[in-house]
């Protein structure tokens, strides 16, 4: 070899091995021995950072060595321009959340700006209901998800709902969500299981996971703080969202359920005052969570 290749070959080893750290901590982010991911950041934990700067808060989630997110809502940018934004921080939008209204009066219109963010997923987190939700309104938001469903599948996109606490009411021989999954169409609807919004209301992660294997393709990771009581108004005091692994759920046992279930993508949402705080110590747990 001469010297010439020695030299050439030395710098090669030289930028590997500058490469090769940032690489395996890029792709360690929030995934360890047993959680293998991928792990994304629902955007709404930096709702109150994004109202001040939007391209200063996509550099913070990139920081974070997060690559997947789920968005909700562009801040009153096009659809083109956030796309864009995203691109320029290294983000990859998974999924969104859009108001149950446009899904009912013009699924088509969200159907198309999905598409222009590049999402997969578009979906639904709240359904407006009087009182208890019960079976007339759940038997119309099947009806509605359905049909939105449609229109997304036309655009190459996947609809799904989040649950949020208020669908467990008692039902023949279930609850109102049993009715509400087995009212749509899986080639159609999804479902997004918000971890901290199944035990609030007393309900078991793992029992869903494992009742409704393939249903639930996404997962918010969401922490309660100890010792709260919840209930089934969907509703609670943002401060008692807790970092994973300190709160209420047993990780280890939702986590390989929610695997052995079909789940594609995780999104922590962290909707504390400290969430910036919060975060990355989440991050850190689902990198050394084992089971």
């Amino acid at each position: 070899m001469n010297l010439l290749s020695q030299r050439v070959l030395t710098a090669g080893f030289a930028l590997l091995a500058t490469l090769l750290p940032a690489a395996a901590a890029n792709s360690s982010t929030g995934t360890g021995p047993s959680f293998k991911g991928p792990v994304g950041l629902q955007l709404y934990s930096f709702r109150a950072e994004f109202t001040r700067n939007v391209p200063a808060t996509l550099q913070k989630v990139k920081g974070l060595g997060i690559h997947e997110v789920e968005l909700a809502g562009t801040y009153n940018l096009s659809p083109d321009k956030f796309k864009g934004m995203l691109a320029d921080a290294g983000l990859k939008p998974v999924s969104g959340h859009f108001p149950y209204e446009r899904y009912k009066n013009d699924p088509e219109g969200v159907a198309r700006e999905a598409r222009q963010l590049g999402l997969q997923y578009a979906g639904c987190a709240w359904i407006p209901h009087k009182g208890e939700f019960d079976e007339a309104q759940c038997r119309e938001a099947a009806a509605t998800f359905n049909k939105a469903g449609q229109a997304l599948h036309a655009q190459g996109i996947k609809f799904f709902y989040h649950t949020h606490g208020y669908e467990f009411g008692a039902f023949g021989k279930g609850t109102i969500l049993d009715l509400l999954i087995s009212e749509t169409k899986p080639e159609l609807v999804a479902y997004e299981m918000d971890v901290l919004w199944v035990v609030f209301p007393g309900q078991d992660p793992v029992a869903w996971l494992k009742k409704y294997p393939k249903r639930f393709e996404l997962m918010h990771l969401k922490d309660l703080r100890k010792g709260v009581k919840g209930n089934a108004s969907g509703g609670g005091d943002v401060r008692n969202d807790v970092v994973l692994g300190t709160g209420q759920m047993d990780w280890p046992a939702i986590l390989k359920a929610a695997r052995q279930a079909g789940v594609k993508h995780y999104f922590i949402e962290d909707e504390s005052p400290i969430a910036e705080e919060q975060v990355p110590q989440s991050l850190r747990y689902l990198e050394s969570v084992k089971w």
